[in-house]
């Protein structure tokens, strides 16, 4: 019988039964490790990362080499989905109004550490190494690499808490873009290393030519196909054929791009840029089903990006620049964002807190540094993989760390919530009406209709002595009663009221309440506690109300933040 099972399991496709089983244990892991962190007030993204980083090439090597190899296509396809929806936070009113902001600092911010890097990975390499023509070399595509800022863990954190203001608009700005700026910085600084070390680089102009190739065919490739999308969603409104249509787009922008080698992030972002800002009513829609259909997809993401770091064979003077390339390359980050943001004005909170939103590296940094080790083989490679994957797991841990303590001292944290989630999050206590006018159950019409002289409610709770709920009376239920003032001492609340058809808990969910409003075509609840004592009121037009309230408030508190 063993021998019969192991000959059964011999004949199951290995591959496939591997990468199902690993999708399965980095999505319950990372989700898993995720809560834990967020319990403890770190971001989900860090306990991602970690719990790839213990099942990966650095741990337990679950999910090793050949298995990352094999998941590349889904990492294109959630660098993909990250672009797109980094795309659609850049609406054109928000370039209007920080389009100089954004110039201002991408610049300072990518060139600065860019600089010190190069300078100091270039001095304090020569003196561990030697005057070897490598180090300049690797000093050059280090700064390069080190003006770039990972979109994915960044926008990440900000969704996580809900982000909206003012440092978030920059931050997003920011990280949308300066990947470009890394690319040009990079491709010159290949030419350079490459002629430092004596394989003839391509020429200067060469090296300014080919990133501009990627940067603008990712844009025409992106402006394209946004047009193409535009005009689909503008012939089909079903949620199921829009989300179909988005997800379709981005998987082609995403797989073009690759062929044709150029930015498939930028050419994604691009893709969000246009649809956002050409029809934007019908984006809201577009966006808000894409991003239901991305969690798992970034949590796998994250994992999969921990899993991937190695720290292997570290020497002391690979670690000594691992130290350098960290200290320069966040401090030029901090020095550079400060400085934009005070040349081009922007408001305080940006300029106060922006530096400690973009240190995160991931995905851009290690698709540089592999592309380096592929072209410069020997020690200049090797020692640009280790030293970029050492310090993208230092940068992953403390990067959304650090964009949380900004956006939270900027206050712009739970600001970006819609309707529904203020539904979602309000409890039924925090709705009603805590001292509602009630109706005893022996109480004559006269009176009665002197508590509906007093207040302007349409619907009232009726009690006994003992404030159990009994029913209800409503002005509807008795106006044809009122003409009948004869026999108004003979009638007493109990022959007015009507049954309640449903009640609630002060802790009962507002989404709840909303729903049985909805289901038995009401327009009062009452909230009990258990022993069906009445603790409260509830009327249809009292929720609207609040949530109207809560909205005016977020967006009152918005405009005091610009």
């Amino acid at each position: 019988m063993i021998e019969y099972v192991t000959n059964l399991l011999s004949k199951i496709p290995l591959l496939h039964f591997n990468i199902l089983l690993l999708l399965g244990v980095a999505l319950f892991g990372g989700l898993v490790g995720g809560r834990l962190f967020q319990k403890l007030k770190i971001p989900q993204v860090v306990g991602y990362i970690i719990i790839g980083i213990i099942i990966g090439e650095s741990g337990l090597k679950i999910i090793d080499h050949n298995a990352i190899i094999a998941f590349r296509p889904f990492n294109y396809f959630a660098l993909g989905l990250i672009g797109f929806m980094v795309g659609g936070e850049l609406r054109k009113e928000s370039f209007q109004k920080y389009g100089k902001n954004f110039l201002y600092i991408l610049c300072c911010e990518g060139m600065v550490p860019f600089l010190l890097v190069s300078f100091f990975v270039g001095i304090i390499g020569t003196a561990l190494f030697g005057a070897k023509p490598f180090v300049w070399g690797l000093a050059l595509l280090l700064g390069a690499i080190s003006s770039a800022t990972d979109p994915a863990t960044t926008t990440s954190v900000l969704k996580e808490y809900k982000t909206k203001g003012p440092l978030t608009t920059n931050i997003l700005g920011i990280v949308a873009l300066d990947d470009g700026l890394a690319l040009l910085l990079f491709a010159i600084a290949s030419s350079i290393a490459g002629a430092l070390i004596g394989r003839g680089g391509e020429g200067l102009l060469s090296a300014i030519i080919h990133p501009l190739y990627e940067i603008g065919g990712a844009i025409a490739l992106g402006a394209i196909s946004g047009v193409g999308l535009n005009r689909l969603l503008r012939k089909y409104g079903e949620k199921d054929r829009i989300l179909v249509f988005s997800l379709g787009t981005v998987l082609f922008v995403t797989g073009l791009s690759l062929t044709l080698h150029v930015s498939m992030l930028l050419a994604a972002m691009t893709l969000g840029v246009v649809v956002v800002n050409r029809r934007p009513h019908k984006s809201k829609e577009v966006f808000n089903l894409v991003e239901a259909f991305t969690p798992p997809i970034f949590l796998l993401f994250f994992v999969l990006v921990g899993a991937r770091l190695h720290f292997s064979q570290i020497t002391l003077s690979v670690l000594i620049l691992i130290f350098v390339y960290l200290i320069f390359g966040l401090l030029g980050k901090m020095v550079g964002a400060r400085v934009g943001a005070l040349l081009s004005r922007a408001p305080q909170t940006v300029v106060k807190y922006l530096p400690f939103s973009l240190f995160s590296q991931a995905g851009i940094a290690i698709g540089l540094s592999i592309l380096a080790a592929q072209h410069f083989q020997g020690e200049l490679g090797h020692t640009l993989i280790v030293v970029i994957t050492a310090t993208t797991f230092v940068t992953q841990l403390i990067g959304p760390a650090m964009t949380k303590y900004a956006v939270t001292k900027a206050k712009e944290v739970g600001l970006n919530i819609t309707e529904e989630d203020i539904i979602k999050e309000s409890r039924a206590k925090d709705v009603m009406d805590a001292n509602p006018p009630v109706v005893y159950e022996n109480m004559q019409l006269r009176n009665i209709i002197k508590i509906f002289s007093e207040h302007d409610n349409l619907y009232y709770p009726v009690v006994d002595r003992q404030g159990k709920l009994c029913g209800a009376v409503t002005v509807e239920g008795i106006k044809h009663t009122l003409l009948e003032t004869d026999i108004e001492g003979l009638i007493l609340a109990n022959d007015l009221m009507e049954s309640v058809v449903a009640t609630v808990l002060p802790n009962t969910h507002v989404s709840e309440v909303k729903e049985l409003f909805n289901r038995y075509a009401i327009e009062y609840l009452p909230v009990v506690d258990s022993s069906d004592r009445l603790k409260g009121f509830i009327e249809r037009k009292m929720l609207d109300k609040y949530v109207s309230t809560r909205m005016i408030e977020l967006q009152r508190h918005l405009d005091t933040l610009a």
